[in-house]
């Protein structure tokens, strides 16, 4: 089902059975019918003869190819001109969805009005109409359409986040065009395009298959109706967003309860009913963290953008948290811990002639030297047979110097081309071919040669040592052909495993009349150089706590050579085969494992059980796959990883984290980014809460003290704003501590809102509500409450609100060592708030607003210094932590140094 459809609406699809969409199909393609032909025969005359139609997959399927073709005017050999291409799509439009907007942002806007919070402060305006208290009922509706107009923004702003999100990994192709093959991206496909599939690639459209003609693209294809009708859906939220909206509703059902109470208290102690109200309904919406979700969804979503950048495409917003909390990675060797450019450097014939290769790269440069002369073409006959048979049983082509096909197999064509042998590809017609796989680990075609075509076929095969000698039973020496002896057998396996040792990954190359009765021809070394930077990053995650396995199809020797060099296999580990994992159960391997590093002669049915039996050790594991038959495993794990440059579309779409690079490093990136992420909605957390819960409290001691209100209604409007706009939000793009890495993985289980945390939150909230008190209590000593008096207390919890932003952009380190301008935006939105604050103070429309009147310099500076107190304790607090891990750390490395002494 998905495999038709751009993996930027598959999050419509994945949530609907397969029965539930076979059952629009029959109606859909009538529909379809008629409507084609209806816009066919809409086509202006004109145009009728040169413009195809879009066939309906039902016709298509029922002619012959031959027709299919004469209709949508296809060359099956050299594909459609560009001109072509062109006219085309002119005509048919993008192969992709088009997605129009849900509702006018008008519409939006006013269902922000809906908020029950908001309709019982319209209440309240139309109340002071009635009244006749103009003053207020302007207040309070101008205070509504600030805090209606931030709820838009954010929401909309996430919207637009997840909307870019989709929109990462964009669906690609293979298709003939102008007599060349193009890897091109799928949107490009107009009907009559040929398409070329490969095991694991998704199918790109509609198709007829022969190579691939397309005959319905984007919503002219069967699921494209399919999705309009179900493109209504949402996605499911993340389970941090779910944890994040079970604590507002927790926090809600609290403050109601406190806001009940405080509205009982007031009138009971003959306060005005309508003015506590008033002030009871905006510190509902003052109090309650209704942001929350929407936050985590901008942050999560943004910190996804950011690792789009570190070339890591995150899939599912979910995966965002699962990276804090990794403790083991599994990963491919070839072309994730390696270069994967794969350069043939040695050549052992079968009769112990050794070659020596030079150059690198996909191209013709460099020789093959054998007892110090050059090699070319036929000149040696053992050297160029293992050459012929490598490029004959390949499926790589080189152009332009440019790989098409794998890594490995272009290895052996380059080496062809520095022969002059590479045209022997073409010299044999294949008749059967036995294709690779991860179980037999060979791979072998049956051809016959274009000039000889009436003699017997010829086997060419190549694969792991291990399994191609076992279909051998005679080897060439000195233009001989003998029966294959003990001895022989021997000194292949020395020669396999000195290789190996090399860090080479070794090739064995047979041919003959039949599989069973092949000649073995000898081995070829092909250097894969490791990655440059994955040694230091290997070395970053083990001291962070994160243990790095390697699983390979390579021989031990090639495995534990690569490993030991990249600092993952020391004297203390252990190397397991794929044999003895398929020996174990789960229970029995979960109890080796910890101890494992290299996983050798693996395949990937073995990753399943590799992955289980760490998480039956409780370990979160990532694991990384680029094959068909990775997919599964990659689905299991709890980050599945895909390669995007040698990964299959499956691959990719099981995944749920696309390496872009295919690089070591990146995984790296992913991590620290994780952490980052959730370290700043920690962050947000705290500061949206402590503003609450000290909100709340000062309005409840006021009431229950029987003070006048310290804050009006507007006022307690406005500090939402602060809290739930600009300084909160970016708080969620603080950039990441590069220190984050260092720090072990996060317990899964853990809540957000550790003992900790929540220490932080309450000190933070008293001092708060002790200093706004405080000068609240200093301003009404002649016990007369004045404009002044509330602008003095109003202005002094705003203050405390952006210092108190300042001491939560990071939980441990100071705000001198992060750097007070590191976060632009986080510095633009405490200016706009300090700016919107002394508007409030200072211009007199907004004055009348908000019932405020100038204060002196004087006044201010007195407020700057009292409120710094907030974010001075939480400096102290967190040099009072480090010092106190300081001292931990060096208690446990002296113990650790005297443990190692004894």
């Amino acid at each position: 089902m998905d495999n038709l459809l751009p993996p930027s609406r598959f999050s419509y699809f994945k949530k609907y059975p397969l029965h539930a969409i076979r059952k629009y199909l029959p109606t859909l393609r009538n529909q379809r019918a008629e409507e084609q032909v209806a816009r066919f025969q809409k086509i202006p005359n004109g145009e009728n003869e040169t413009m195809i139609p879009v066939l309906t997959s039902k016709k298509a399927s029922e002619l012959p190819v031959s027709e299919v073709t004469s209709i949508l005017q296809a060359d099956l050999q050299n594909g459609l001109n560009k001109s072509e291409v062109s006219h085309r799509r002119a005509f048919h439009g993008w192969n992709e969805f088009d997605i129009s907007e849900d509702e006018p942002l008008w519409k939006k806007y006013i269902s922000q009005f809906k908020n029950p919070l908001i309709m019982l402060l319209l209440a309240s305006a139309v109340i002071s109409v009635l009244m006749h208290q103009f003053d207020d009922a302007v207040s309070i509706t101008v205070a509504i359409l600030i805090v209606v107009t931030v709820a838009f923004v954010q929401e909309y702003r996430s919207e637009k986040s997840l909307e870019e999100l989709s929109k990462l990994v964009p669906p690609e192709c293979h298709c003939v065009r102008e007599g060349k093959l193009e890897h091109t991206l799928a949107r490009d496909l107009v009907p009559g395009d040929t398409v070329c599939l490969s095991v694991g690639d998704r199918v790109p459209a509609d198709l007829r298959l022969f190579e691939g003609i397309v005959i319905g693209t984007g919503e002219n294809s069967e699921f494209g109706e399919v999705f309009k009708m179900m493109q209504a859906e949402e996605a499911p939220k993340t389970p941090l967003q779910k944890s994040m909206d079970l604590l507002g509703k927790q926090l809600s059902f609290y403050s109601f309860g406190i806001i009940g109470i405080i509205m009982l208290v007031g009138w009971l102690l003959g306060k005005d009913i309508l003015e506590m109200f008033t002030i009871s309904v905006s510190l509902a919406v003052a109090a309650i963290p209704e942001g929350l979700p929407i936050v985590v969804t901008v942050t999560l979503a943004l910190g996804v953008m950011r690792m789009v950048k570190k070339r890591a495409i995150v899939k599912k917003l979910p995966i965002v948290e699962t990276l804090g909390c990794c403790n083991v990675i599994c990963s491919d060797k070839t072309g994730t811990l390696t270069k994967n450019e794969m350069t043939v450097t040695h050549v052992f014939t079968s009769d112990g002639q050794h070659a020596e290769v030079t150059g690198v790269g996909y191209n013709q440069f460099g020789e093959v030297i054998v007892d110090g002369d050059v090699v070319h073409g036929f000149y040696n006959p053992d050297v160029s047979r293992i050459v012929e048979a490598g490029c004959v049983c390949n499926d790589a082509v080189i152009r332009n110097n440019t790989l098409m096909g794998k890594p490995t197999e272009g290895a052996l064509i380059a080496l062809a081309m520095k022969m002059g042998l590479d045209g022997l590809q073409q010299d044999y017609i294949r008749k059967a071919e036995y294709p690779f796989s991860s179980e037999q680990k060979w791979m072998a075609v049956k051809c016959v040669h274009r000039t000889q075509q009436d003699r017997p076929e010829i086997c060419f095969m190549k694969g792991a040592y291990e399994q191609v000698i076992k279909y051998c039973t005679t080897y060439h020496s000195k233009g001989q052909t003998l029966s294959l002896t003990q001895q022989q057998r021997d000194m292949y396996h020395q020669e396999k495993a000195r290789m190996g040792s090399a860090g080479l990954r070794v090739l064995a190359l047979a041919s003959g009349p039949e599989l069973g009765q092949l000649t073995f021809l000898g081995l070829v070394g092909i250097i894969d150089p490791p990655r440059t930077g994955v040694k230091e990053a290997v070395s970053t995650l083990i001291a962070s706590g994160v243990s790095i396995k390697m699983i390979t199809g390579d021989s031990q020797e090639t495995a534990v050579a690569i490993a030991s060099r990249l600092g993952l296999y020391s004297k203390t580990s252990q190397s397991v085969s794929g044999e003895e994992i398929d020996a174990m159960d789960v229970q029995q391997l979960s109890q080796v494992v910890p101890k494992v590093a290299v996983f050798y002669r693996a395949s990937p049915r073995h990753k399943m059980k590799i992955i289980k039996s760490l998480q039956k050790n409780g370990s979160v594991v990532a694991m990384t796959g680029d094959g068909v038959n990775d997919a599964v495993a990659l689905k299991a794990a709890d980050i599945g990883v895909a390669m995007g440059q040698t990964g299959t579309d499956v691959c990719k779409e099981a995944a749920d984290m696309i390496l872009v690079d295919d690089d070591f490093q990146t995984i790296m990136s992913a991590i620290e980014e994780g952490k980052g992420i959730y370290n700043n909605i920690k962050n947000f957390v705290r500061f949206q809460l402590s503003t609450s819960i000290a909100a709340l409290t000062l309005i409840s001691l006021a009431t229950l003290m029987n003070f006048p209100n310290p804050l009006n209604a507007m006022q307690i409007l406005w500090i939402n704003i602060i809290m739930d706009g600009p300084p909160a939000q970016s708080l969620g793009v603080e950039p990441v501590d590069k220190d984050v890495i260092r720090k072990p993985p996060r317990n899964w289980k853990d809540s957000i809102l550790t003992k900790n945390l929540i220490l932080k939150i309450l000190v933070s909230s008293i001092i708060i509500v002790c200093g706004t008190l405080f000068v609240f209590w200093r301003e009404l000593r002649d016990n007369v409450i004045t404009p002044r008096d509330t602008t003095m207390t109003f202005t002094c919890f705003v203050f405390f609100d952006m210092f108190n932003a300042l001491s939560s952009r990071s939980q441990t380190k100071s705000v001198f060592e992060i750097g007070l301008c590191s976060n632009k935006m986080f510095c633009y939105a405490v200016l706009g708030s300090i700016m919107g604050q002394l508007l409030v103070i200072y211009f007199p429309p907004l004055q009348k607003v908000f019932q405020t009147e100038s204060l002196s310099i004087l006044d201010l500076l007195f407020l700057l210094g009292l409120t710094s107190s907030v974010c001075i304790v939480a400096e102290i607090i967190k040099k009072v932590e480090r010092s106190r891990e300081k001292i931990i750390q060096k208690h446990v490395s002296s113990t650790s140094s005297s443990f190692l002494e004894v």
